[in-house]
């Protein structure tokens, strides 16, 4: 049975009550959250003034950038006082653990708040004029555990909407009376510390629903559908020329990506700048360059880079200004790969990630 802090107001003021709480009692530093930016949007920001929490949007349906990678721009190498509470997603939450295992993350300094996660909408679906809608539409679907038909892709597909390692969990799949009650589920000892002397009742019950279960379901129905679509394991060497070929080279998808994690990407620095001479040569060699050169050796070289450690975030795809089914891509390669070293990823800090190990007995079945 799990500790549980029942609030008997909405969960949005729940939180917010909660979190205020932990700044004028001085138990954190200060809370990572999205907050209110213009009408519809919402941004990142770390809060250290209680004022300041009054623009918070603590699981707002939208993932501006992933967290995970933006916690590890701060992260402090020593220890604070007190923590941070940061308010992630649950691959937001494996993202970072993921850059943790890289040495580009702390733990320490952190109170990770996560939740049973209804999936988010594209970014330029703020650009609607009745996003309002889509709001409403959206907590309609989470009370009743369904799939909302506006989320991103990769959202749908995604069977890993309960968070690992999270100190905090608050439930919102299934839970119907989002807008009277809140229910924040105690995971360690340092949660449990720190909401003594918060109004709250506390009771024992175990995580997890039918309704959770009801929506694995059918988040694994929307995966199959997902990855048939793309149909990867028929494309070929052709099949990903056609598919990346539309790539502009712009390179955005490895900036939102959590998982590029390189100081100075290879592909960013001079060694793939094309000089007057390079362009002859290739003109010479083949009678025609594709303009601008190696987009399809950049996608195929970063596949190959994160596919065991992708957290299906679906960053990429939101950001490609072609369209490029980027996300469910590499969600399908990562998931094989991983699948062959029973591994997954931002699960558990202390597991190693498999290219980083060697094992005498690992695929036997292929010989000497």
């Amino acid at each position: 049975m799990d500790k549980v802090l029942k609030i008997n107001k909405s969960m949005e003021k729940g939180i917010i009550d909660l979190l205020k709480f932990l700044l004028e009692s001085k138990k954190i530093h200060g809370v990572f959250t999205l907050r209110k930016l213009g009408q519809n949007n919402a941004d990142y920001a770390l809060i250290t003034d209680v004022s300041g929490l009054n623009d918070a949007l603590p699981f707002y349906p939208l993932m501006p950038a992933n967290a995970g990678k933006i916690l590890s721009y701060f992260t402090q190498k020593k220890p604070i006082n007190k923590p941070i509470a940061a308010i992630v997603r649950p691959c937001e939450l494996r993202a970072f653990i993921e850059l943790v295992k890289r040495e580009q993350g702390s733990l320490e300094n952190f109170l990770f708040i996560s939740s049973s996660c209804g999936g988010v909408l594209p970014i330029k679906s703020v650009e609607q004029k009745d996003f309002d809608k889509y709001i409403s539409n959206y907590w309609d679907t989470v009370k009743n555990a369904k799939i909302s038909a506006d989320i991103r892709p990769t959202c749908k597909a995604c069977e890993y909407f309960t968070p690992y390692n999270a100190d905090i969990t608050v439930s919102l799949v299934g839970e119907k009376k989002l807008d009277k009650e809140c229910r924040i589920f105690l995971n360690t000892d340092k949660a449990k510390q720190v909401v003594k002397g918060f109004d709250g009742e506390i009771s024992e019950e175990d995580f997890g629903s039918s309704e959770i279960s009801s929506l694995l379901e059918k988040r694994k129905a929307e995966k199959k559908k997902l990855f048939d679509e793309i149909h990867i394991e028929d494309l070929g060497l052709e099949g990903m020329v056609e598919v990346f070929g539309k790539c502009i080279g712009c390179h955005v998808c490895s900036r939102v990506c959590p998982i590029c994690y390189c100081i100075l990407c290879d592909f960013e620095s001079a060694t793939y700048d094309y000089t007057q001479s390079d362009y002859e040569k290739e003109l010479h060699k083949k009678g025609g360059l594709r303009l601008p050169p190696d987009t399809v050796f950049f996608q195929i070289g970063r596949l190959t880079h994160i596919s065991f450690s992708c957290v299906g975030c679906g960053m990429c795809s939101d950001v490609c200004p072609v369209d490029i089914p980027v996300a469910a891509i590499f969600q399908k390669t990562g998931e094989e790969t991983c699948h062959l070293f029973n591994y997954l990823p931002g699960k558990d800090v202390e597991e190693k990630i498999p290219v980083m190990i060697f094992k005498e007995e690992e695929f036997t079945e292929l010989g000497e």
